[in-house]
Order: structure tokens, then C-alpha cells, then sequence
């Protein structure tokens, strides 16, 4: 049934849809919404068997998650940013313990400074964490691929992250089509967990384990995470069956096959890369565009098979590594490296919408021009105010009190007041 709901209303009715046993939940911004609305509708009896949990941070909601779980609880919680950071250390249980968690990353940047608008940081600082790690793209994907998540989870008995972007997503109201509660439960099957805490059948989950065995435990997370790259896509497939429409899987082309320039990049942006690419085709440019929907497993033998024919490779990625650079573009140069038919290929890192910044067709025209032209550099952080950087760096080369570097750029560019306070 279509509604026109905000993306983080959409979920929370998903996540109902789903049947979840324990919904353990701490607020932060842009994931607050869902949760709230999760338990409106536990109150209201319209999501019924389900324990609510007001946790008292993060970590608490992550432990209690894991706690559940292993009790052999359908389990769902969300968060963003600095709570993600909070519960790090439970996150990386999660996973060690092989617990089937379902949680939303509301993406939003990381700070300091305090930043509460949307990049992709948080999810990549816990990008080797051992959690699958899936993009949407709008929020009906958000909806199908949260359902998926569920069945994916319980399938390998793994964690799973639905990244979906803050703001731009969480608080968009658009016109959403909310699956039948019979076909969900058609799709997902009723949880039975692989391990269980059971007095009546006592076993051990979480136990030390020393140099003897740990690499063998280490790399079935690993092999586990590989298993997960054909699951995705044949649940996709099943879900396209059972719901009429495309939703999840590894990759989607977008005119990339044919195309001499393909931008990569994941989650909203893929919305404003299309409208670009259908007005620079209509003009005679060979663009196309290949979504990531799956970043953990990352899915380099599909990627490499779709940019097989391609000359120019675009990563658009919203986030870096400090000191390093894209963390998607080396990945993609990592993958592409085990296939020397395609080793010839440029590939360009784009780093843009950091904090929220926005993300324009016009910016993202004069990148695709500059790669037309072969004028594209292998690094490029789209739309950097060069001269106010130009101008701190020689602030802090000159004087050895230069202040604090945030404040100063905002002063620079006219966003604060110029004065100094003493």
C-alpha cells in the first residue's frame, strides 16, 4: 500500500513488518525517529510480543542486543555517528559471537567538530568490524532492504547494517510502498537461531580463545562474509519474486556497461548521479553509473565484471581515510588489481558531501568534464574552498597561537563573527 511517510517512519513500520522480539533503543540524531516510532507502536499494541528497551547509552543497547540474541531473540536496534563509536566495543562482539542483530546507521559525520548532517565516516570507521554493511539508495529500498536484512542475518547467523543516509533520507518524506504483512511473512521465515542460551542444553558463547585457534575463528568470519555475497543476491532475487520490484543484490548498473565514464558511489547520491547521467546522455556523453548496495561483503568480482569495458572509473565516496585518501577507491583499486584484462583502467577518487555539504548536479557535470577532458586528478575533494585553506595553513605557519582551526574557517568564511574574544 503507497504511503507518503518520512523515511524513518517507513522503517520503523519495516522493522515492525519484520516480527523483532527485543527492540532494545538509545536516541541520537537522524536515527531518533525510528525508534520512536517503534515504540508507538509497541504501546499501541499494533507491534505485539515485542520488549521495548529505554537503554542508558549506546553501549548498553548494544550489549543488551547481544544478550538477547544469544538468548535467541529477533533483535533490532539503530543508532549513528558518535553512539556508533560508543558501542564499538560491543559491535565488534556482535560479530565475533555470530549474533543474526539487525541495526540502521542513520549516516552522519563523525566529529570534532560537532557535525550532526550526513557523510558516510561512521560507517566506514567500523568498516572491518565483521558486520555486512548495506546502502540504500531512497527510501523504498530502505524499507525492502531492512526486510532482506532480517532474512540475510538469521540465514548466516551475522550482524547486519542498513546504512541509510541522515537527513537526506531519515527525514525525507516521500511516497512509499509498504509491503502486505502476509508477504513478509512469506519471505521471512520464523527465527531459528543457530546458537541459543539454553539451561535445559548449557553451552558456552564468547569463550576464550587463544593463538592456538584464533586465526581459524578469524578467518570463518571471513569465509562467512564471502558465503554472504551469493545470499544477497538470491534473496534479492526471491524478494523481486514475492514484492514485484528491484530491491538489494550486490551492484546495479546504471548505463554502465556501455559507458566509457562510470561513476561508483553508494547510498542517496545515486539519486542525483541518475539525473545527471540521463541529461549528459541526451547530450552525446558515454556516462553510467554502477550503486554499490553491498560494502561488506565488498563485491569485487561483480564490480570488476561491470567495469570490465570501462576506460574511466569515477569513485565518488563520501568520506576518506585521513592521511591516506578514499577508502571505496582502494578498495576498487584493490579488486581491480586481480584482474589484469582491466588493470588499464583510470580511476579517480571523489571525495564530496563531507558534514552534509550538497551535493549538485552542476559540481558533479564539472567532474564528469574534467574526466571528459582528461584533466580529472586521481584525488579531488569536489567544491573545496582552496583559498580558505591556503589561508589557515599560512596562519598556522606564521603564527605559532593560531587558535583553534574550526573557528577559524567559519570566521573565514563569514559564518561567524569576525571579533575575538579574549
Amino acid at each position: 500500500m503507497l504511503h507518503q511517510i518520512s523515511g524513518s517512519i517507513a522503517v520503523a513500520n519495516a522493522i515492525a513488518l519484520c516480527r523483532p522480539d527485543v527492540v532494545p533503543c538509545y536516541p541520537i540524531t537522524p536515527q531518533t525517529h525510528i525508534v520512536e516510532h517503534l515504540s508507538t507502536l509497541v504501546k499501541s499494541g499494533q507491534l505485539k510480543n515485542c520488549a521495548y528497551e529505554n537503554v542508558e547509552s549506546e553501549f548498553a543497547s548494544m550489549s543488551f542486543c547481544i544478550g538477547a540474541s544469544a538468548a535467541g531473540a529477533r533483535t533490532y536496534t539503530a543508532t549513528a555517528s558518535q553512539g556508533l563509536l560508543y558501542m564499538m566495543e560491543a559491535v565488534y562482539n556482535a560479530s565475533g559471537l555470530g549474533l543474526p542483530i539487525v541495526m540502521t546507521l542513520g549516516n552522519r559525520a563523525i566529529g570534532a567538530p560537532i557535525n550532526i548532517w550526513n557523510d558516510h565516516s561512521d560507517a566506514m570507521s567500523v568498516r572491518d568490524a565483521g558486520w555486512i554493511q548495506l546502502f540504500v539508495e531512497s527510501n523504498q529500498q530502505a524499507v525492502d532492504v531492512h526486510i532482506q536484512a532480517f532474512k540475510l542475518a538469521e540465514a548466516l547467523s551475522l550482524p547486519v547494517m542498513v546504512n541509510m543516509d541522515g537527513f537526506i533520507l531519515t527525514h525525507a518524506i516521500t511516497r512509499v510502498d509498504m509491503p502486505e504483512q502476509e508477504l513478509v511473512d512469506q519471505f521471512l521465515p520464523r527465527f531459528v537461531p543457530r546458537q541459543k542460551l539454553d539451561t535445559d542444553s548449557p553451552l558456552s558463547i564468547g569463550a576464550m580463545v587463544g593463538p592456538d585457534a584464533f586465526t581459524e575463528v578469524r578467518y570463518l568470519a571471513h569465509h562467512k562474509q564471502k558465503e554472504a555475497l551469493s545470499i544477497i543476491e538470491q534473496q534479492a532475487e526471491e524478494f523481486a519474486e514475492i514484492f514485484g520490484r528491484d530491491s538489494g543484490g550486490l551492484v546495479k548498473s546504471y548505463f554502465a556497461e556501455d559507458a566509457d565514464i562510470v561513476f561508483v558511489a553508494m547510498g542517496s547520491v545515486v539519486g542525483t548521479m541518475q539525473d545527471l547521467v540521463n541529461d549528459l546522455r541526451d547530450e552525446g556523453y558515454s556516462v553510467g553509473i554502477l550503486s554499490l548496495r553491498s560494502f561488506r561483503p565488498f563485491p569485487a568480482n561483480a564490480i570488476c565484471n561491470a567495469l570490465k569495458n570501462v576506460k574511466q572509473v569515477i569513485v565518488f565516496e563520501k568520506s576518506f581515510a585521513v592521511g591516506m585518501g578514499g577508502i571505496l577507491a582502494s578498495e576498487i583499486h584493490m579488486a581491480t588489481q586481480r584482474y589484469a584484462d582491466i588493470q588499464g583502467m583510470e580511476i579517480s577518487s571523489v571525495i564530496g558531501g563531507l558534514g552534509g555539504r550538497t551535493i549538485t548536479k552542476k559540481s558533479l557535470r564539472r567532474i564528469v568534464e574534467h574526466a571528459k577532458n582528461g584533466e580529472l586528478e586521481s584525488e579531488v575533494f569536489m567544491d573545496l574552498e582552496g583559498s580558505t585553506v591556503v589561508r589557515e595553513i599560512k596562519r598556522q605557519q606564521q603564527k605559532q597561537s593560531s587558535g583553534p582551526v574550526a573557528e577559524n574557517i567559519l570566521r573565514d568564511m563569514g559564518v561567524v563573527s569576525a571579533s575575538k574574544t579574549h
